[in-house]
This record gives C-alpha cells, sequence and structure tokens, in this order.
C-alpha cells in the first residue's frame, strides 16, 4: 500500500515538475527577449528539484527519495557553473554530456536523442529522409561526390562521383566536415538547393540547382536468380526498417515468377544490424505459418512481456532456406537466424552472429528529445536469449565482458538439436571469414580505389552487366603502374612485430650483436611488400572491380559483382543443390 501511495505522489510530482520546467522555459526564452534576469531560469529548475524532494522526502529509503535528492544537486550545480564559471557555458551543451555520461553506465543501446538528431533516428527506423541521394567523400581539406544514388536528384541533375564541390547555397565549403556538409544537402522535399562543383570528367566548373526528394534506401537493394540451372533465389537484406519484409515478399514474387520451381532461398543478413522487431516477425512468416511463436520479449514490468507470433499464412513453408550470417548480424537479423534455427526451418551459414539480445523502445522526453532505452531482453522459440554482452554487472574499471561459457544454457529445437544462449547465433555451418590485407586497407582509405574507378569511367562509356564485369590482368598491371608515384606506405603485423623486436632487444643491449642479421631480415620484408601486388592480386581485382561497377550500376551492382567470388553464397548454393546434404544439417 505504501508503495502504491509513492507512485501515486510520483506521478503527481512528475507532472507538477513538468509544469515548472516549462515555466522556466518560457521565462528563460522572455529573459533572451530581454524581459528579465538570466538567474530566473536556473530559479525554475532548482525549485523543480526542490519540489520533487519536498514530495519524496517522507521516504527517504526509497529510490525516489534519491532520485530527487540527486535531480535537486545537479540543478544546484547547473546554477552555481551558469552564475559563477569563468567563461560562458552552453546549459544545452552541458546538460546533454551529463546525460551521455549517465548513460554511458548502462548499455550502448540506451542513448538520448535530441531534437536536432531525430531525423537521422527516424531515417534509422525508416529508411527515408529528405535530400539529394549522394553521399559526400572527403580528402584532405576537399569534398568529393561519392556515391550516387539510382534515379535520385542528385543524378537526375548530372552529379557523378568524384565531382568536386565548391560550395553550397553559396557557402564555401572546403575544410567543413561531412557532418556539416549532410546538414546543408538534407532539407524538405521540394526545396532546393544550388551546388557549385567541379565536374569530375571536364574539369568545368558550374553551377546546379537540384530540387531535394523524399530518399528511400531500399532494404532490399538486390535480388537474384543463381545455381546451375538458376532456380535458387538469392536476397540481400540490410536492415529491418519499416516495411522490409513487404519488399522481401515482393522480391521473392518477383524470382518465382520468372523462375516457378525454386528449389531454394538464400536470404543474406550478413552485416545487418537489425531495426524494428516486427518486421523480423514477418520475415520469419514468409517461411513460417501463422500462429508460430518467433520470439518472446520480458522485461522489468510484466507490460513488457509479450509473445510475438506469426500473424498471416506464409509466403511458402516448403522451399528450402539458408540465412547468411557474420559477426555483424545483429538484433532482428539474429531473431530472424535464431528462429529459423530453433524451428529447424533453414540453415544458418557463417561467422557467429553478434549477440544483441536486447530490445529498445523509444520515450517522449517533451522539446522534441527523446530517450531511446532498453526495456527488455528476447528470447527465440527455443527459449534462449543470445546476448553475449553481460552489461548488468560490471568490471572494477567498468569495463564488461561477455557471458562465460559457465553461464551459457543448453537449449534444443523443435527437432531436437543443442543450441546455446548467451552468444550470438552459432551457425549450422562455420565459415571463417579472411583477413583484408593492409595493403588493400591502404589503397581503400587513400582513395585509390575510388580515383582510379574515375579515371576508368571516363575511358570506358561502357561496360559488361555487373555480373559479368572482370578486369583483364594488363588492365591489373595498369593500376598497379598508375600507384607507382602514389603514396602507400603500410605497415603489416610481420613489420610491428620486428619493431617492437628491435626496440627490446635495444633495451636489453642484444642489439648491436644482431644489427647485421637484423638489416638483411628488414630488407627482406621490404622487397616481400612489392611482392603483395602479386600475392593479393585476386582480392585487389575484386575490390577495384566492385569500385569500377558501382559507377555504371549503383549498389544492386555492386551486390552482383561481389558475389561472383563469394565462398559463403557458393556454400548455400552446394547445400540447397543437395537435398540430402540440406536434410542432414537440420538432422539431431
Amino acid at each position: 500500500m505504501l508503495k502504491l501511495i509513492l507512485r501515486v505522489r510520483y506521478s503527481y510530482f512528475v507532472h507538477c515538475l513538468q509544469i515548472i520546467i516549462k515555466q522556466a522555459y518560457h521565462m528563460f526564452r522572455r529573459i533572451k527577449l530581454g524581459l528579465g534576469k538570466t538567474r530566473g531560469f536556473w530559479t525554475g529548475v532548482v525549485l523543480a528539484g526542490s519540489v520533487f524532494l519536498f514530495i519524496n522526502s517522507t521516504s527517504p529509503s526509497d529510490s525516489y527519495f534519491e532520485v530527487a535528492k540527486n535531480l535537486d544537486i545537479f540543478a544546484t550545480l547547473c546554477k552555481e557553473l551558469n552564475t559563477y564559471y569563468v567563461d560562458p557555458i552552453e546549459p544545452g551543451s552541458l546538460i546533454k554530456t551529463g546525460i551521455d555520461a549517465m548513460l554511458d553506465n548502462l548499455d550502448p543501446y540506451t542513448n538520448y536523442i535530441t531534437e536536432s538528431e531525430i531525423e537521422e533516428y527516424e531515417f534509422q527506423t525508416t529508411g527515408k529522409y529528405g535530400g539529394i541521394g549522394a553521399t559526400m567523400h572527403k580528402k584532405g581539406e576537399d569534398i568529393y561526390v561519392g556515391d550516387v544514388y539510382e534515379n535520385s536528384p542528385a543524378q537526375k541533375a548530372g552529379l557523378h562521383p568524384g565531382d568536386l564541390i565548391i560550395s553550397i547555397d553559396n557557402q564555401v565549403i572546403r575544410s567543413k566536415t561531412i557532418d556539416d556538409i549532410s546538414v546543408l544537402l538534407k532539407g524538405s522535399p521540394g526545396t532546393q538547393v544550388i551546388i557549385q562543383v567541379k565536374d569530375a570528367f571536364s574539369g568545368t566548373i558550374s553551377n546546379k540547382m537540384i530540387t531535394r526528394g523524399e530518399i528511400e534506401l531500399s532494404s532490399v537493394p538486390y535480388a537474384g536468380l543463381y545455381g546451375k540451372a538458376n532456380n535458387i533465389a538469392y536476397v540481400k537484406l540490410t536492415q529491418f526498417t519499416d516495411g522490409c519484409s513487404r519488399q522481401l515478399k515482393m522480391a521473392l514474387d518477383s524470382l518465382k515468377k520468372v523462375q516457378p520451381q525454386l528449389k531454394g532461398v538464400i536470404l543474406d543478413l550478413r552485416s545487418n544490424p537489425g531495426g524494428l522487431l516486427n518486421e523480423a516477425v514477418s520475415t520469419c512468416n514468409l517461411f513460417v505459418d501463422k500462429g508460430q511463436l518467433v520470439v518472446s520479449t520480458k522485461g522489468k514490468s510484466a507490460e513488457l512481456d509479450k509473445d510475438y507470433k506469426t500473424p498471416d499464412v506464409a509466403w511458402d513453408m516448403e522451399v528450402p532456406v539458408t540465412a547468411l550470417v557474420n559477426h555483424s548480424s545483429a538484433s532482428a537479423s539474429e531473431i530472424v537466424s535464431g528462429t529459423l534455427q530453433d524451428l529447424d526451418r533453414g540453415v544458418i551459414i557463417g561467422e557467429r552472429s553478434y549477440g544483441k539480445g536486447l530490445v529498445q523502445n523509444v520515450r517522449p522526453l517533451g522539446y522534441n528529445a527523446r530517450l531511446k532505452l532498453t526495456t527488455a531482453k528476447y528470447y527465440t522459440p527455443s527459449g534462449r536469449c543470445i546476448q553475449a554482452i553481460d552489461y548488468s554487472h560490471r568490471n572494477a574499471d567498468g569495463s564488461v565482458g561477455n557471458v562465460p561459457d559457465s553461464m551459457k544454457k543448453a537449449f534444443k529445437t523443435k527437432g531436437g538439436r543443442i543450441v546455446k544462449s548467451g552468444g550470438g547465433i552459432e551457425p549450422d555451418v562455420v565459415l571463417k571469414q579472411e583477413s583484408i590485407s593492409r595493403l588493400i586497407v591502404t589503397l581503400y582509405t587513400k582513395n585509390y580505389f575510388f580515383d582510379y574507378a574515375t579515371g576508368y569511367v571516363l575511358n570506358h562509356p561502357t561496360i559488361p552487366s555487373a555480373s559479368d564485369f572482370s578486369l583483364t590482368d594488363n588492365e591489373y598491371e595498369l593500376f598497379v603502374k598508375w600507384l607507382q608515384n602514389k603514396d602507400y606506405t603500410y605497415s603489416t603485423e610481420t613489420d610491428e612485430s620486428l619493431d617492437s623486436l628491435k626496440s627490446t632487444a635495444i633495451r636489453e643491449k642484444y642489439y648491436d650483436d644482431i644489427k647485421t642479421e637484423f638489416a638483411v631480415l628488414q630488407s627482406k620484408l621490404g622487397h616481400n611488400k612489392k611482392q603483395d601486388f602479386i600475392k593479393y592480386k585476386d582480392d585487389i581485382k575484386h575490390t577495384l572491380e566492385n569500385e569500377i561497377v558501382s559507377r555504371y550500376y549503383f549498389q544492386r551492382g555492386r551486390i552482383a559483382q561481389s558475389l561472383r567470388n563469394d565462398k559463403d553464397v557458393a556454400k548455400a548454393i552446394e547445400i540447397l543443390e543437395n537435398p540430402t546434404e540440406y536434410q542432414g544439417y537440420l538432422k539431431k
């Protein structure tokens, strides 16, 4: 009964607090107009904290009292800083820093979203924003056009990847950050922006007036038919945004129309960070019939405990399914792959997934600010929670660690196979991902693939289809020759180990005895670096081909071209073309 009274009193306090803060806010606005003193706003904040303290002081042991006490301290601290700190301060920025620091003690998914950040948050959940449909690319102090989206206002206005941006609405943008540029380019659909550019091909400088549009990045950017008989459907799903399951169904319907006798489906969830829970349920519903439990959520209060079941008849309950995952597949991706695995409905291929078993909700805070906070954990049909990091138990230094193996529990799939909690989704077919060479990373970060592709497009008006395009050995040698006068210095892990050995040898006074042999070893390693263009030839060619293809066929071209040498996809096709092998993975 006492708890109930306290909760009622607390609710009443919240109501009073909102009124007081709003009054303080309007007072502050009047102050800015010269109608009062600057101290008035902070007086209102302190008064709000004091009311909070008064209402809850009858129960010092209650957690509400602790909240009230510390809010009062916080408000007083802000007032003192604003009044006496030697330099002017920005209250909004200061308080946001405090809020962010407070939330850092929880988990990385609980975030304070300011009014200025709402648009970016909504883009993450809808895939839509108002803008020109192009990414920007920084080299030194200069800003260049990066990717141009297909059928976007930027493409229609004639922007090309590699164009130098000189100004936006008469604002010179040299040395500005990408975030600064994004703010200038985004805006309500129908509004106009004037961009002065230097054309990557002709070198001419011109002003382009671009009418902003609603840019929607499809969560299903590519789908195609593969396999020996072109009877295996491949679909890439990049994020679980609003309506993505509908897009996925439309893509599968289109492929099935071309090939009615599908032998299997490859659902590519690699590097998919997740998104909306209901879209994960609807995605599972494509392959699982109506009324099947997909995921359960359990939180602090009973109202957050909920079972999510498939609401409709399945798109196809019989077609064999494989799902591709990697360590960057998280959240909703893990709900889908975990459900397919728990129900023995599909074979999971790739790397162990990220391990995010937490659910977030968004709560309004007033003044168009919001709080995205973790409210529950989710559980797959077998009953397992795949959350890999235990944020509720921190080490003395504030760090967190993975759930230990001793705490991972075993569960069973529908057919009796053992699956475990606490460590992401472990694939049925584990394929180790090859590491990327440091040479390729260096060439990429220095924009050499990007720059060479721009020149290649100038000399090649057309190329074969994305799936068929490849560079000849002579064309590869031209790229290597083009790099001769470029700086692409890089360190290998061997270099770093050798430097460490040298430092240790000098410290322990052994270096003088081995410096001749050391110099020979360094020389050999330097020679071996020149051989890296031979050693990593296939990977370098593949990366350059991918950049070139994107200039002609956009994002869908990148994906189609990348599948030519994709070992995960090749394995999925092999399994789907062999029904015995496919069923073998699903048996106990």
